[in-house]
């Protein structure tokens, strides 16, 4: 099914009938998709994500899938479907020719890790998502994907140093970039109809990252989402044309799972930055949100568990008409209050603000630097 996806962890594409009926549909309808898209010269591509690893392993995320003869490569996430350091301005297009794709699944690649090289295989969902090991030193380093039928890719890859302290994971919608649409009709709109360059940023929040980055490259930076991986090349080119920090975007699926017809945006989160702390358990960091939706609870939630690893939070606050579309009402809800209130009484800095200029004046109070 032509769908958006999110990396899972490698295993090869299986008729396990244990499945959900909903993903052995959808696997029985994609091998028939395939079928004929190659017969219409359809070829295999290798989209690159940005990743991120630690002393002697690095998180490699691709996706592996059939596209038009029409499609660019430059169209592909690959192509600045990641802030990530080193990037040049690519051009601005409309999402859809990034949906021009079909995923290939069961794909065999081969892995280069600075003098590495290691054999993986894609997911039902075309995904790649492994840890592998890794001689390469801190910083921003290239690791090469290539499939047997001869298609290669780079993707990016920030190693972060063991003496690293802190770090910043954002939200994106109505974070760092204003959406002022229900959230169901977010990715509809942003991925089909708007042209890129008329997406607006949040005011001030570039300005905000810079400053609690305080210029150094080495603090590691991650985009959280809950928007789909088909949208990465625009939100990608996006945050680099804002002036946005690099860093790897970690986004995900909508459409059926191995148990069940739809997954859970919110656990996606919760369970990205657990594994984040699991990680990299000697960085700090400061999480970034909106009380639109669940970033408060999510936040404080892992501020709970995780006191130790929770610099700061930092919440935008939605205008009237922006929490009307978020969640139907012209305030957050109860929860939201709740849960900024308990992060509050964990002895975390909780910052509210209508924008980054705020939030920055409340980091300043509060003496918030990262670097």
């Amino acid at each position: 099914m032509l769908r958006a996806g999110r990396p899972e962890q490698v295993r090869a594409q299986t008729l396990d009938p244990r499945l959900h009926l909903a993903a052995r549909l959808e696997d029985a309808f994609d091998r028939r998709v395939a079928v004929t898209l190659r017969a219409r010269g359809w070829t295999v591509r290798i989209e690159p994500y940005a990743g991120y690893g630690g002393a002697g392993w690095v998180r490699v995320l691709a996706r592996t899938l059939l596209a038009a003869p029409q499609v660019r490569d430059s169209d592909l996430p690959g192509a600045g479907g990641s802030a990530q350091a080193g990037t040049g301005e690519p051009p601005a297009v409309r999402g859809w020719r990034s949906f021009a794709t079909a995923q290939v699944a069961g794909a065999e690649l081969e892995v280069r890790v600075g003098d590495q090289v290691h054999h993986v295989v894609t997911d039902r969902g075309g995904y790649l998502d492994t840890v592998l090991p890794s001689d390469l030193e801190p910083g921003w380093h290239d690791v090469t994907i290539t499939a047997q039928e001869g298609a290669s890719a780079v993707a990016p890859v920030h190693v972060v140093s063991p003496d690293t302290r802190y770090g910043l994971v954002s939200d994106i919608d109505d974070t760092v970039m204003v959406t002022r649409l229900p959230r169901l009709f977010i990715a509809a709109w942003n991925v089909f109809v708007r042209h890129e360059n008329a997406r607006e940023p949040v005011p001030g929040m570039a300005e905000l990252y810079d400053e609690l980055l305080g210029g150094d490259p080495g603090l590691p930076v991650v985009y959280l989402s809950t928007g789909a991986w088909n949208a990465a090349p625009a939100i990608g080119r996006f945050l680099h044309r804002h002036g946005y920090p690099a860093g790897p975007l970690l986004l995900t699926d909508w459409g059926p799972t191995n148990t069940g017809w739809f997954r859970s945006g919110r656990q996606h989160k919760i369970a990205q930055l657990r594994r984040l702390v699991q990680e990299l358990p000697h960085v700090q960091w400061v999480l970034v949100g909106d009380d639109g939706q669940h970033d408060p609870d999510i936040y404080a939630e892992v501020a709970q568990h995780h006191p130790d690893h929770v610099r700061a939070i930092l919440v935008r606050q939605l205008t009237f008409g922006e929490h009307v579309l978020a969640h139907g009402v012209p305030a957050p809800t109860p929860q939201q209050v709740r849960a900024e209130r308990g992060a509050v009484r964990d002895g975390i800095p909780v910052i509210q603000g209508p924008d980054g200029r705020a939030l920055l004046r409340g980091v300043r109070a509060r003496a918030v630097r990262l670097g």
